[in-house]
């Protein structure tokens, strides 16, 4: 008898792709928290905080992304379910927030408002999308963590 091997995804990729993936979105949260501040007081640190949270979070984002793109459409492609394809698309989408929100806080301070505080929750609500997708999914799966 012949056994068919069970493709798998690499531990490594997981452990890498586990570690980093939450980083990016505390820094986008916080970012968003920092708009929200700004538009209640006007005061130029909030803007300034959450611009530089913005580009830690997108440097953040790019291994997770590399290893997202890796195990869903190259490696583990065979293994992906819809849902790993949805979550994919919804953190490429809210990479693209994010980047647009970079530039809108490149601005002046009082340009940022109202667009940084809307690119910044689409940005947080896209990436929470995903996840919350994600877990379902795997809770549907009984692979509960």
């Amino acid at each position: 008898m012949n056994a068919v091997p069970v493709p798998h995804r690499s531990v490594l990729a997981n452990v890498v792709y586990g570690l980093l993936n939450p980083i990016p979105f505390g820094c986008f949260v916080a970012a968003l928290v920092f708009d929200i501040l700004y538009l209640r007081t006007a005061q130029v640190l909030w803007n300034k905080g959450a611009a530089w949270l913005i580009v830690f979070g997108l440097l953040a984002a790019v291994i997770p992304r590399l290893v997202n793109l890796a195990q869903v459409w190259i490696t583990s492609r065979r293994i992906a379910t819809r849902s790993d394809k949805l979550d994919f698309w919804l953190n490429l989408f809210a990479v693209v927030a994010a980047i647009l929100n970079a530039f809108v806080h490149s601005r002046d301070a009082y340009a940022v408002v109202p667009a940084g505080a809307w690119l910044s929750a689409l940005t947080v609500v896209l990436l929470a999308l995903g996840q919350v997708i994600l877990s379902v999914q795997q809770s549907a799966a009984g692979n509960r963590p």
